[in-house]
């Protein structure tokens, strides 16, 4: 299942930067707003250590991890919300996304200008909130007037939802975003036929100096505390860092300077699994000797939903599951050592898939 990130920020925050560390895609980063005027968009590989260890057991002829798609959607400005700075079309952008990495600059340099004039990321975070709060106000009025015209036909599904229309948009008004409401299974369906930008899950990502990466400043205590009622995740990351890690040619290399900077491993390897971890999801293996691969599916996915994820056919004619455990796997070193163990099982359509587990379809279509 694929998986897109919309990268966010007000201009000369750190997006394009981070974004070129992320895919290596050649994004223009330059020291003034709007550089990016096109969103760009990469394509990069998950990190998954496990992967490794996969192949030195099978000895595969390839290995295929997963990806996730990174979006450096243009820096955003007051007024987006109306259209000024071209910001209809990057809030569109947006709205195309799962989830939303925000970027926060977090460091002191005369040599970026600031398009506000002084480095706050709480005043930076707050510009964006209200103008991705504004755009879902003008939708949801949009949705009660065109309900208003029905309502007295008394059907209690328009009633519901108008009556949920009007809460968000009391929320809204109040300068609060739709994910901080609390709302049911039914609820969220109905929200999700709306394709609101404040409903999609955020990560903080704190962008510091070199100083700062491992501990933090000031700024990044300020914006922990700002968003500590919103259950989001805060990340801190030194863009200009990350870029430098990859420019170094060899993987010796790249430890080297992370061991110098205190560092167990790039940020952006952080960020990735934190996004995973935003969008509740997990990986599951295939294994053989053409391929070893990795697949992104959802937390509580059952067997054949899962195995939807590689073809629809393997939904339609699933007949079962054989699973083994990547631990009892890695452990005990081939398919049928799991088996003589009895750590071979077979699971039909109500098995729940679990991180990490080694899956064989068996379908008939």
């Amino acid at each position: 299942m694929a998986l897109k990130c919309g990268i966010v920020g007000l201009p000369n925050v750190g997006k394009s930067t981070l974004f070129n560390c992320l895919s290596n895609a050649k994004a223009q980063s330059a020291n003034f707003p709007f550089c990016t005027i096109e969103p760009n968009v990469g394509t990069i590989t998950v990190p998954d250590p496990r992967l490794e260890v996969l192949e030195n057991i099978v000895n595969p002829e390839r290995v295929v991890p997963t990806t996730m798609e990174i979006v450096d959607i243009a820096g955003l400005v007051k007024g987006a919300s109306k259209g000024e700075g071209l910001g209809n079309q990057f809030l569109a952008n947006i709205r195309e996304t799962d989830a939303i990495i925000h970027v926060l600059r977090c460091f002191d340099d005369g040599n970026i200008i600031h398009v506000d004039g002084s480095v706050n990321p709480v005043r930076d975070k707050e510009i964006i909130d209200i103008e991705l709060q504004l755009k879902d106000l003008e939708s949801v009025e949009k949705r009660i007037s065109t309900l208003a015209r029905v309502l007295k036909s008394g059907d209690k599904e328009i009633l519901k939802e108008n009556e949920l229309c009007q809460r968000i948009k009391e929320a809204l008004e109040q300068g609060k975003s739709i994910r901080t409401l609390k709302l049911d299974e039914k609820e969220m369906e109905i929200v999700d036929k709306f394709q609101l930008i404040t409903t999609k899950p955020v990560l903080y990502l704190c962008n510091v100096d070199e100083s700062s990466v491992k501990t933090g400043n000031k700024y990044v205590d300020i914006v922990r505390e700002a968003v500590k009622d919103e259950n989001a995740e805060v990340l801190v990351i030194g863009a200009k860092i990350e870029a430098d890690i990859t420019e170094l040619e060899t993987y010796d290399e790249r430890q080297m300077f992370l061991e110098e900077l205190g560092l167990d491993e790039p940020g952006v390897n952080r960020l990735i699994r934190s996004a995973y971890s935003l969008l509740n999801l997990q990986t599951y293996f295939t294994c053989g000797v053409k391929e070893v691969r990795a697949w992104t599916i959802g937390k509580g996915f059952t067997a054949p939903k899962a195995a939807a994820v590689i073809h629809t056919d393997f939904e339609k004619g699933f007949i079962r599951a054989e699973v083994m455990k990547y631990n009892d796997f890695t452990t005990l070193g081939s398919e049928n050592a799991c088996k003589d163990a009895g750590k071979f099982k077979v699971e039909g359509k109500e098995y729940i898939v679990e991180d990490g587990d080694i899956l064989h379809f068996r379908f008939n279509v």
